[in-house]
This record gives C-alpha cells, structure tokens and sequence, in this order.
C-alpha cells in the first residue's frame, strides 16, 4: 500500500501553496467532496506526514541578519541528552540535528548582528557542560529551502 496516493499529494501541494487556505476550497479547486479533504488532512496529521501548519517566518525581516551552521563536538556523546535540552533554552538555536563526522550535533543559530552572535556562542553554547568545542561557519544567504519534492 502507497503511504501517499495522487490526492494525498494534490491536498499537500495546495496546501503548501498556503497553509491558511479553506478546506472547501481545497475541494473546489481539486473537484472532491469536503469531506474527502477533512478526512485526508486528518489521516496526514495522525500518521505523521504532515506534523504542523505554522507560519514560516522571515528572520531577516524581524531584525535577525546574521545565522551560523555550527559544528559541536561533545566530551562524551552519552552526554548529548542534556546538552540537547541546554540548547533548547536557546530561543536562537533554531535546528538541531544529529550527525557523523567530526561533530556529534549541527545547529543553526540565527542571530541579530555579530556582537549577538558572539554572546550566543560564547556567553551561552560554549558554557554549556559537556561541550568541548564548537566550529561555525556564517551563512551569507539562503539559495532556497523546500519540502522533499511529491
């Protein structure tokens, strides 16, 4: 069985189009009955593919000009649990992933000018027991971020 079938993706992409849209016009615009569009956005929120409507908010027009990709290396990986919810007080630790190579977890800061990023790294992730390093790179821009392609 197709986790997604050709409705499924039709809903999702018009949905991506803008998550603010009717669920009637949804079904006007793929001529299926509403109750077919309630039903599978339902079924997508209870298996899991569709985890949250929320608004994607653009950080450098709220002020926030400087984000780093940040590399952090552990004293001891079976420390990351605790360092993970550290880095969740962080309002400006936005993405938080697991990771081979030389780090053990990748993070995207975001931040306001330089000086806001050096407080974050410095006076906050660097403090954190347990973190014996960190490695960042600034990001100069966004080329473009999507949803994985249906």
């Amino acid at each position: 069985m197709e986790i997604l079938d050709e409705f499924d993706i039709k809903i999702i992409k018009e949905l991506e189009k803008d998550g603010r849209v009717a669920y009637s016009t949804i079904a006007s615009n793929l001529k299926i009955s509403n109750t077919m569009v309630h039903q599978r956005i339902n079924r997508l929120f209870e298996s899991g593919i569709i985890a949250g409507i929320k608004p994607v908010l653009n950080e450098k027009q709220m002020g926030y000009d400087w984000a780093s990709f940040t590399g952090i290396t552990l004293n001891k990986d079976s420390d990351s649990a605790g360092i993970i919810e550290a880095l969740k007080g962080i309002p400006e630790v936005t993405e938080c992933y697991f990771v081979t190579g030389s780090f053990t977890l990748y993070l995207k800061i975001t931040a306001k000018n330089h000086e806001h990023m050096r407080k974050i790294l410095y006076e906050q992730i660097d403090n954190i027991p347990g973190i014996a390093k960190t490695d960042s790179m600034i990001e100069l821009g966004c080329a473009f971020k999507r949803n994985v392609t249906l």
